[in-house]
């Protein structure tokens, strides 16, 4: 979506905004996700690139400090302009931006006295309208080495922990509010409820964000914008690109091609599946290029997981680029990049965690005239919310993610089609148990690995020295932070007896119980 257009549908629908002020954190979108949770629309900008003149133009209801990884007393920490603080509109401060705030406002920050704070805390909070039906006890989650040592004039505390004796803060008369925590991640449990209180009882905002009359708006925009250009999508049949072909197809019909690169590095009898749906069920223009071998040759002899992002992301390219030249002229190439794609890789001023196969994995010169992502600044929920308006059935909706360079992810050490049956025979066997289990609430994400470690195994009396995988599965909402999942017992003795005597070449396998933080969700 393009600067010009953002300013025109929000100058032709009047709505309240919150602004989303980045300073560097990983959490930047999900602060702004968990606002349009609440039906009022977040906007980010990064600290240095807009002006106290500018937000008051833009008639912002409130505006949100986002965490951090600096320190603000550090001379080339990044700070904003102070007159922000005394524009007369609310503002939040998030962990960097409480402490920002405090400093900024005259107060002081230094490195926390009684050590660093990580993880799940007990918050002790006081009576303030940002706690309003917030228990005096609850659970927050804390990420953080510094400390508001000091408040400014007019401030008073307005919650604690046992190590942070100011975990949140607020001078009411100015209406400017900083906490320690991260009321944003799931783990702090009335987060969504701090929230609420900050935008509808601070800040005074209707409820006047809807996706899918976002959804309506795009499907015009392209309808009249590339009513005469062909656009060629990357459809992979998970859920972004498959809600970007859809809606796609609706704004332009036949103009749209899609396709389908079978790079031999999907989940067994996936090929099909999205073939079948696409062309058959919707009536979408698919073409389906069989580049297993392609693939696994630019691979063979990689081992760094970035560099296989960067091969598939770059051969991606290179495949669609033949399919146009194929079809004749292509104005555009368009993509299911979402809000998390492109926070990883590294947006704005946030930290890179890796890079994506469709944002930071393109390639620096391509043939196509522009470059459509459609879905770019939705989170997966809106995504999934605008797939069912769109009338995309609930079973491919609700699909399980998968990662654009698919197993090759998945597959610790180099890439061989050995590996990738054997990896995909797995996967097959631990996605039918636990979608076969009597589970009261199925994890949001489940996969297995196939890990570089070999061990020693006993099969038939016989030694055998097999691969070991690992399964993974993880209960989150937004994908940004995510908490292992705790699986009955006899589902994993299922899957594994099932993996270890079933699939050739396995000898081991083991449950993976890193949460996000500090691990990531895939493996590689």
């Amino acid at each position: 979506m393009t600067a010009a257009f953002q300013a025109d549908f929000f100058e032709r629908k009047t709505m309240d905004k919150i602004l989303v002020l980045d300073f560097g954190g990983q959490y930047c979108q999900l602060i702004a996700r968990r606002v349009r949770e609440q039906h009022v629309f977040a906007e980010i900008k990064s600290y240095g690139r807009i002006t106290p003149e500018e937000i008051r133009s833009a008639g912002y209801r409130g505006i949100i400090f986002t965490g951090g990884p600096d320190s603000v007393y550090d001379d080339d920490a990044p700070h904003c302009d102070p007159k922000i603080l005394g524009m007369g509109i609310p503002v939040l401060g998030i962990c960097y931006g409480a402490q920002l705030m405090a400093h900024t406002a005259g107060g002081k920050v230094a490195p926390a006295e009684n050590g660093s704070e990580y993880g799940r805390t007990v918050l002790t909070a006081e009576s303030s309208v940002l706690f309003r039906g917030v228990p005096r006890e609850s659970v927050c989650w804390m990420s953080h080495t510094d400390m508001i040592s000091a408040l400014p004039g007019g401030f008073r505390i307005i919650a604690s922990t046992d190590k942070c004796p100011c975990a949140a803060m607020s001078c009411d008369e100015k209406k400017l509010y900083g906490v320690q925590f991260h009321p944003e991640v799931t783990h702090t449990a009335f987060g969504g409820l701090i929230i609420s209180n900050f935008l509808f009882s601070v800040c005074g905002c209707g409820k006047d964000w809807d996706p899918g009359n976002y959804a309506e708006q795009l499907i015009e925009r392209y309808r009249c914008e590339h009513k005469d250009k062909r656009i060629l999508l990357a459809l992979s049949g998970g859920v972004d690109s498959s809600v970007a072909a859809i809606l796609l197809h609706k704004a332009v019909g036949r103009n749209l091609t899609c396709v389908f690169v079978d790079h031999g590095l999907l989940r067994k009898g996936e090929g099909d599946l999205v073939e079948d749906t696409f062309r058959r069920t919707f009536g979408v223009n698919l073409i389906r290029v069989d580049a297993k071998e392609r693939f696994l040759g630019r691979l063979r002899g990689v081992t760094e997981p970035e560099a296989k992002r960067k091969i598939i992301g770059e051969e991606f390219i290179r495949v669609f680029e033949e399919e146009a030249e194929k079809l004749g002229h292509v104005n555009a190439l368009a993509q299911g990049t979402i809000y998390p794609d492109v926070i990883e890789s590294g947006r704005g001023d946030s930290a890179v965690i890796k890079s994506h196969h469709n944002v930071g994995g393109l390639p620096a010169a391509i043939s196509f005239d522009e470059i459509i992502e459609p879905l770019r600044d939705l989170f997966k929920d809106e995504v999934r919310s605008i797939g069912e308006r769109l009338g995309l059935p609930r079973e491919l909706v609700w699909r399980q993610p998968f990662p654009g360079p698919g197993l090759a992810v998945r597959i610790t050490g180099e890439i061989t089609g050995e590996k990738i049956s054997m990896l995909q025979e797995a996967d097959a066997i631990f996605r039918q148990e636990i979608e076969g289990a009597d589970l009261q609430r199925r994890p949001d994400q489940y996969f297995a690995v196939l890990t570089g470690t070999r061990s020693v195994g006993v099969m038939g009396d016989a030694r055998t020295y097999g691969y070991t995988v690992a399964l993974r599965a993880v209960d989150t909402d937004d994908f940004m932070t995510a908490e292992w999942s705790r699986l009955p017992f006899d589902v994993l003795e299922r899957a594994s007896g099932r993996i270890t005597n079933e699939v050739r070449g396995i000898s081991r396998v083991v449950y993976d119980i890193s949460s996000k933080p500090p691990a990531t969700v895939e493996w590689e």
